[in-house]
């Protein structure tokens, strides 16, 4: 079984679409902390409110609503990092109007609640782990195989098997891989219950640099609605790219990309598909979120 890339719509391909929804998710970043409306963003797009909704879910993958939540989780994020604001002076910050349903809502995406975060960026808490392969008979397996833009340096690379487009919440499958970017990387998860899944691949490079919205150094991509079930292994197939302003925030703390050793090349079993020697299954002790 394979999985197929994303089908776009003709029209969502049309660059003056694509820009009025990049206008739209710029009015979201601009207007995060205020109560922001649909009708606002279909204005500011210039489109009409159902013509705006139906597009700005065929390019970026989520609602409007969906987007702006995830900003304001990015942003509280930043704000934990860089600043020493209180809690709740964050979560007015970001467009919140109760500690609690800010608390319980970060805590669902990033896997931690926002005390926990701010200890891990500071490098006093240890960096979340990967889940463990479990084999039970409602699991399956998905083969996925990665590729890399021309002239890729060598990257550390995160693959997940998340329930969401927007990756957030804990993975119920993930890898990390060192690739040295210059062939197609290859790699199975395994212990993914039976369902429907986003698979998502992030990768950073030794020039990653922080930025309020994408990194320009920050590679991803995802693939939809994919279906893990009893029979042959979910076979998927990524190319990495850099990041988009269309792509949703990374709103899930992941263990640390950045501290890239000497690039190496996976080995390579009987079968083709890289071994487990690159990955990370334990925790990185004083790692920062990427």
């Amino acid at each position: 079984m394979t999985a197929d890339r994303r089908q776009v719509v003709p029209e969502a391909r049309n660059g003056a679409i694509r820009e009025a929804i990049e206008r739209a998710i710029e009015y979201i970043w601009e207007r995060y902390s205020e109560p922001v409306s649909l009708d606002e963003l279909s204005k500011s797009a210039l489109l009409s409110r159902f013509h705006f909704a139906r597009t700005f879910r065929e390019i970026t993958g989520v609602t409007p609503g969906r987007f702006l939540s995830a900003v304001r989780i990015h942003q509280a994020k930043r704000l934990l990092t860089t600043t020493s604001r209180t809690i709740t002076e964050i979560s007015f910050a970001v467009g919140y109007q109760s500690l609690g349903s800010f608390t319980n809502y970060f805590t669902q995406s990033v896997g931690m609640p926002p005390s926990q975060f701010r200890h891990l960026v500071r490098g006093t808490a240890l960096n979340p782990t990967l889940p463990k392969d479990e084999v039970q008979a409602s699991h399956g397996t998905a083969a996925v195989t990665i590729s890399f833009p021309s002239a890729c340096p060598a990257l550390r690379v995160y693959m997940g098997i998340f329930p969401s487009p927007i990756l957030q919440s804990p993975p119920v499958a993930a890898k990390i891989i060192d690739a040295a970017g210059d062939h197609p990387l290859r790699c199975v998860l395994s212990g993914v219950p039976h369902g429907t899944w986003f698979v998502h691949a992030v990768a950073a490079t030794r020039t990653t640099r922080p930025d309020r919205r994408t990194d320009p150094m920050l590679f991803v991509d995802r693939r939809d609605s994919v279906t893990v079930g009893a029979r042959s292994p979910l076979r998927v197939s990524m190319r990495l790219r850099p990041s988009r302003p269309t792509d949703p925030p990374i709103l899930f703390a992941l263990p640390v990309l950045r501290s890239l050793p000497p690039p190496v090349r996976p080995q390579t079993g009987s079968d083709g598909i890289g071994s487990d020697a690159g990955s990370v299954g334990r925790p990185l002790k004083n790692s920062r979120h990427p």
